[in-house]
């Protein structure tokens, strides 16, 4: 393989540069020629595609954010679409991609690989954590550590005035946020998608507290979880204890912002390298993934199709820990 592109698409994460610039980095060491596609399958489709150097990626591994930029490709959906994009690649005789990115993205490149014949390898990027294969993903540390400094910061004012905070953290999907940013933040409950928490525990584990002379409570909820993101639960739980002095935080897109931390520059450097060593050992339609500190290659079709479950003993500790 002489010539390869990398792309990052769907929802941007902390760490996403450090991965391209490994890719690019990589790609220089094993004498590989390298592009960068801007703008994930959007850009693939118009061209809008750069040679890239050693040098073109200096400086860029503790920015969040995307150098090559992200955005939603509704065009590459259709078949018309992905020709387009192949006939792009054909013309700059690239042999194999690198995709930096979630189900959305290694989604597109299954499909395209079946139409074309062009492989690809992916790094997971994406803040959710919630990509079957690996450990973790490249920017869901930094999440995590972002919503935790929120969390101290409410924490404060919670205190001072004995008020009852519900947060809101990013998770449509998946709470991997919510229970690792709950459990480092001390919150007395964490509500997540992936296990069922009624209104009414919610108002038994606030009542608790009180009892035992807990003047002010925090409470972390996925946006996904299925009695609504914070502002419907604080709703649903003002009814059944009016008096309380309840206040709502949605942390938001901040979450997917800011400079990547350590482990996610180390992760993203990694996974990067190790695409492309893949493309060059002749991988295709996988995933690198990083699962017992070892990287380990996942079909596209197991990452896509199969869940990712919070450990059991992570939500047990939020129980334990609260009292």
């Amino acid at each position: 393989m002489k010539r390869i592109a990398v792309f990052t698409s769907g929802g941007d994460a902390p760490g996403m540069n450090a991965c391209v610039r490994a890719v690019v980095r990589a790609a220089v060491y094993y004498g590989i020629e390298v592009y960068g596609i801007r703008r994930g399958y959007n850009g693939m489709i118009k061209g809008d595609i750069v040679k890239l150097e050693s040098h073109s990626v200096s400086n860029i591994v503790q920015k969040g954010g995307t150098l090559l930029k992200s955005a939603r490709s509704d065009e590459f959906r259709t078949a018309e679409g992905r020709k387009k994009a192949f006939d792009q690649l054909q013309n700059l005789g690239i042999e194999g991609l690198i995709a930096i990115g979630g189900n959305g993205t290694f989604t597109g490149a299954e499909i395209f690989f079946n139409e074309y014949g062009i492989p690809t390898v992916g790094a997971p990027g994406t803040i959710d954590n919630d990509l079957y294969g690996t450990d973790n993903t490249i920017g869901f540390d930094t999440a995590v550590n972002t919503a935790l400094d929120a969390i101290d910061k409410i924490r404060d004012t919670a205190d001072s005035h004995d008020r009852i905070f519900f947060i809101e953290v990013m998770g449509r999907d998946s709470g991997y946020i919510a229970i690792q940013s709950g459990l480092g933040g001390g919150a007395e409950l964490v509500m997540v998608p992936e296990t069922d928490t009624a209104i009414e525990e919610v108002i038994e584990t606030l009542k608790s507290g009180w009892t035992r002379s807990k003047s002010s409570s925090i409470i972390v909820v996925a946006e996904g979880d299925e009695e609504g993101g914070a502002n419907e639960v604080s709703i649903k739980v003002k009814e059944h204890i009016p008096y309380g002095d309840i206040k709502v935080t949605l942390l938001g897109h901040v979450q997917r912002g800011g400079s990547p931390t350590a482990q996610d520059r180390i992760l993203a450097s990694r996974l990067g390298v190790a695409a492309v060593e893949g493309l060059m050992a002749g991988r295709k339609n996988v995933m690198a993934g990083v699962i017992n500190n070892e990287v380990v290659f996942t079909p596209f079709h197991d990452t896509i199709t199969k869940r990712k479950p919070i450990h059991p003993d992570l939500i047990r500790l939020v129980n334990i820990l609260s009292v």
